[in-house]
């Protein structure tokens, strides 16, 4: 059995719509025929486009084959015992070149009685925003039921959704239940949990050249929507130049920023789980017990949980996001 090593896989890249060509201009993914590419995913458990590995001894491997032969070694033992061969996390990047669809996913509890799946709550990192791109996150004053349904009907949703404009660095979190649309000109990573279960509740009005609407789940969506209002939706932290600094703590997932310009050594024996590394600027190298790994901007590796002792050594100044789960 081959010795566990940072792991970087083969991105999956989706088309949409509303994709544009970001991903492989800023983030240089092969995005091949592709002219709309809206999503790389970049570490998937998601049945049908389970990640493989690019990198090493267990190049071709899918991430499940591997989570089968090595557990919790891989995952973490906590991680193995709840989530068995399916992994835990989805992580992307997303290139909105349109305005997506409005939509809310369900939480745990809906999802698993409806669709036998987890929930999806997410979080958002802002890579590029265009001068004046906006997203929207919740509703931007408390609501119920009937004040939504009443917009909804008259065809004015809009008119009581909360509109943020974005910058390079903006951090939302997104808990299941919150509605959601990412605007135009933003170029950013999301971490998820593993599902695909989305509700679209919006669509802009827009047809398609057979002057076809894409699918709503009107009534689907209602029961899963939180309709609470919140005062700030934008995440604020600082990013501390050499030191690790907190973005989101949740149940699914921790995620923490690292903006560094000299050599980081670090340290997993307390975290008892897979540790994720996404590149979000500069490009550095990832020293371990056994080898050397090269980390340019927009890749994503995944750090087995075994392997507890890494050395960053930055090329240039560096931004990593760093995710786990708690």
């Amino acid at each position: 059995m081959n010795e566990l090593y940072p792991l970087k896989f083969h991105p999956i890249v989706k088309e949409a719509i509303w994709g544009g060509n970001q991903l492989k201009r800023l983030l240089n993914k092969d995005t091949g025929n592709i002219k709309k590419a809206a999503e790389s995913w970049e570490i998937s458990g998601v049945m049908g486009d389970v990640s493989v590995v690019l990198n090493g001894p267990l190049q071709g491997n899918n991430l499940q084959e591997l989570i089968e032969v090595y557990m919790g070694d891989l995952v973490g033992d906590a991680v193995y015992d709840k989530f068995g061969i399916e992994f835990p996390l989805l992580i992307k990047f997303i290139d909105a070149n349109d305005i997506l669809s409005i939509q809310v996913h369900p939480n745990d509890e809906l999802s698993k009685k409806r669709h036998k799946a987890f929930g999806k709550t997410e979080m958002w990192y802002v890579l590029e925003a265009e001068k004046d791109s906006f997203l929207i996150s919740g509703f931007n004053k408390e609501i119920n039921k009937g004040i939504y349904l009443d917009h909804f009907n008259h065809k004015k949703l809009p008119e009581i959704l909360n509109y943020e404009k974005v910058s390079r660095g903006d951090v939302f979190y997104i808990p299941a239940g919150r509605i959601h649309a990412i605007g135009p000109g933003i170029l950013l990573a999301e971490i998820q949990q593993t599902s695909d279960v989305t509700y679209r509740i919006y669509d802009w009005d827009r047809v398609d050249k057979n002057g076809n609407g894409r699918e709503l789940h009107t009534e689907l969506a209602l029961e899963a929507i939180d309709f609470s209002h919140v005062d700030n939706y934008k995440t604020s932290y600082k990013a501390n130049t050499n030191k690790i600094s907190l973005l989101v703590s949740c149940p699914y997932f921790t995620t923490n920023i690292l903006s560094f310009d000299k050599i980081i050594d670090k340290d997993y024996v307390k975290t008892e789980s897979f540790v994720i590394y996404m590149c979000m600027e500069g490009a550095f190298s990832l020293h371990y017990n056994s080898g050397i790994l090269e980390i340019n901007k927009g890749e994503t590796i995944l750090l087995p949980a075994s392997l507890n002792e890494f050395r960053l050594d930055p090329s240039e100044k560096t931004i990593l996001l760093e995710i786990s789960k708690p």
